[in-house]
């Protein structure tokens, strides 16, 4: 499957803020595979497993400052792999604001 297929297969949500025409798998694949995590629904998610596999999904995770609680656990789960291997786990806001504690 190429690039342009893919990013047009993925649900309108995830990208109304960029030009889907400027965005390419393999260049922005820390962003996209973000979105997804974050939004997506798991259709959208057995698209980037299919496109990158989950060793890179991973790897890109990994590398990731922040990263919702939830997809961190899933991220996990699904990989069987610790939280603390991942860079947002170890950078949380040192001041958790009201509406969020």
């Amino acid at each position: 499957m190429s690039s342009k297929e893919c990013l047009s297969k993925f649900s309108n949500n995830l990208f109304w803020d960029v030009d889907t025409s400027q965005l390419a798998m393999n260049t922005h694949s820390a962003f996209i595979i973000q979105r997804v995590l974050e939004y997506g629904q798991m259709n959208d998610w057995r698209l980037i497993n299919r496109y990158y596999g989950l060793d890179k999904i991973v790897e890109e995770c990994k590398q990731f400052r922040t990263l919702d609680p939830v997809c961190l656990s899933f991220i996990c789960t699904i990989s069987h792999t610790k939280p603390e291997q991942y860079r947002c786990y170890h950078f949380r806001q040192s001041t958790p604001t009201l509406w969020n504690s």
